[in-house]
């Protein structure tokens, strides 16, 4: 990493200093300064103090004087949080004015390359290989997908991981605030249209300088654009309807939602819709066009790494009237549930026969 940039923020290596060897550490994703305290946290999740000597009070003036004066936003008693981000970063930073523990940091990397490949996800347990072969045959078979769970179990890492089985000239338009998708970085000459959601709208706006959107916009900008795949980082709003109704037009995707069971899936949508006037119809809908649900979780293990693993996963059919959701896995083990038949007819259209088969280990694994 030369630099770190985008419309954002431009930083050179030496503007961070000492940090900059956990800047550069893949293995690294967080790297947290608490006042007094710094903080690394692992691809496993694992967190350790680190030598924090260097930080001190001149660097921390000098690093965050940096950033504030590349994204040309204050940062003092006035305006206590400084937010900057690049292609790969993401740093916030609090004034020690508004903490009782001193001026802190946190910087988030979002680095572009794959942290999950099918067969280190088999063989560290994430998934058993009949389960992982049957979500990959619904990718191929252009199902929807929603992925939800708890804050860090790495939901849109798998959600990144899915979208590798996509067809190289099926165009995927991602949609996010913060990049952390980087689908054309990890599969350059694929079809791909990446959309920046500006979180400033407002005062952006005003300020006349940037063209910006909200997600809803951006949604349904996307179908002007012709797409196969909508690739959502996450539905927390209003934007869940916009997402139903795009769906409904054919085009795929898949999103991440933040809640602990798969069948809360309908009704966390339902509630982010927030219009009870359409709510049986939107009842309909949910299950017309979500198809599958995946709940993950994180497992802290006695080494002290966290293993990540499919806790829940199930499809979801509305057939001959009637909403159903079939679970296939729940508590981490495959159920002996039949895949639904529409879902088979589905899949024997798309060239699936054997939906549990998929040959993850002779390196042809990426848009078969």
């Amino acid at each position: 990493m030369d630099e770190l940039k985008n419309k954002s923020v431009l930083l050179d290596r030496e503007s961070f200093g000492p940090l900059l060897p956990f800047i550069q550490d893949d293995r690294i994703t967080d790297v947290d300064y608490n006042g007094t305290d710094l903080w690394l946290t692992d691809i496993h999740k694992v967190k350790v103090k680190a030598d924090a000597s260097f930080v001190t009070p001149k660097f921390l003036e000098v690093f965050i004087n940096k950033v504030s004066m590349a994204v040309e936003q204050q940062f003092n008693p006035a305006n206590p949080i400084l937010e900057a981000e690049s292609d790969e970063l993401r740093i916030t930073a609090v004034h020690e004015t508004v903490t009782t523990t001193g001026r802190a940091f946190c910087i988030r990397k979002a680095p572009a390359v794959p942290r999950y490949n099918a067969v280190d996800l088999i063989r560290q347990g994430y998934c058993g290989q009949e389960l992982l072969a049957l979500l990959v045959n619904c990718v191929r078979t252009k199902m929807n997908f929603v992925i939800c769970g708890d804050t860090g179990v790495g939901k849109t890492e798998f959600a990144k991981f899915l979208s590798g089985y996509i067809r190289p000239q099926d165009k995927v338009i991602t949609i996010e605030d913060n990049p952390e998708w980087h689908y054309a970085e990890l599969y350059p000459g694929n079809d791909c249209i990446a959309i920046k959601v500006r979180k400033e709208q407002g005062k952006a706006a005003e300020r006349g300088n940037r063209t910006t959107m909200d997600y809803t916009n951006a949604i349904k900008t996307c179908l002007r654009l012709n797409p196969s795949w909508i690739m959502l980082s996450e539905a927390r709003s209003k934007e869940a309807k916009s997402l139903l109704e795009c769906w409904s037009t054919g085009v795929k995707g898949i999103t991440t939602i933040h809640t602990d069971n798969v069948l809360k899936i309908p009704d966390r949508f339902l509630n982010m819709i927030q219009n009870s006037l359409d709510a049986d119809r939107m009842v309909n809908d949910i299950y017309d066009f979500i198809d599958i649900g995946i709940l993950l979780r994180m497992k802290e293990m006695p080494d002290g790494r966290s293993r990540r693993y499919i806790d829940q996963m199930c499809f979801f059919d509305r057939e001959n009237g009637q909403n159903r959701a079939y679970m296939m896995v729940a508590d981490g083990q495959v159920l002996p549930t039949e895949i639904p038949a529409s879902m088979q007819k589905r899949m024997e259209r798309a060239g699936v026969r054997e939906p549990y088969v998929y040959d993850f280990w002779t390196g042809r694994e990426r848009h078969a």
